[in-house]
């Protein structure tokens, strides 16, 4: 069973059947889909020395644009604590530049919630809430977050917190994973967002 399906419960079946093939992980199969993001955008340009050094940890980047390249990579593997984990790979391909979003996702079952480490290696933890719409949708939703430095984690005070709201779909029409994400801080406003598709001739 996949920690995703361990945090949904039965609610995982009120996905729309693709997104339940997409978060199921079958035989521990990796997800990759490759598609475009139709809009990047970022926050005021005084984080943009926050975007740059972001790069460094493979988590934030400073690009923003439209009709981007994309590729997800979702793996999943055991930690070494014996944890089920879903390694998130992320690539925003501007021109000759890769720029990266990358997380390792595990599954705490004394609070029923999605564990999320960003950053490689992590400098950001992030508690992650799942739900699912009427219409078969997933939201995803941060919650409280860490900074993290080694093996040390400090509470984030939520004015420097970046707090994420992701939705996925899958258009039948078109055959496609429509994703959006993006990232608020409670006093700047906008961090980051894009939205684009992607799809996977695997899942068929």
């Amino acid at each position: 069973m996949s920690i995703y399906k361990k945090v949904l419960g039965t609610e995982f079946y009120r996905l729309h059947p693709m997104l339940q093939k997409r978060y199921g992980f079958s035989n521990n199969k990796p997800f990759h889909a490759t598609g475009v993001m139709k809009t990047i955008k970022k926050g005021p340009i005084f984080l943009y020395p926050i975007y740059w050094l972001g790069t460094k940890w493979k988590l934030l980047y400073p690009e923003h644009g439209s009709n981007i390249p994309f590729t997800i990579l979702n793996t999943p593997k055991i930690g070494a604590n014996g944890e089920e984990q879903i390694h998130w790979e992320r690539i925003f391909y501007f021109r000759s530049k890769k720029r990266y979003f990358n997380a390792l996702m595990s599954f705490d079952a004394e609070r029923n919630l999605i564990k999320d480490y960003l950053g490689e290696p992590s400098v950001l933890y992030s508690d992650l809430a799942f739900t699912v719409s009427t219409n078969g949708e997933l939201k995803i939703e941060s919650r409280k977050q860490r900074f993290v430095i080694g093996r040390f984690e400090f509470p984030l005070p939520r004015i420097f917190q970046g707090l994420a709201t992701v939705t996925e779909k899958y258009i039948e029409d078109n055959e496609v994973f429509h994703v959006k994400v993006e990232v608020k801080n409670p006093m700047f406003g906008l961090i980051f967002m894009y939205e684009g598709e992607v799809s996977n001739n695997d899942l068929e």
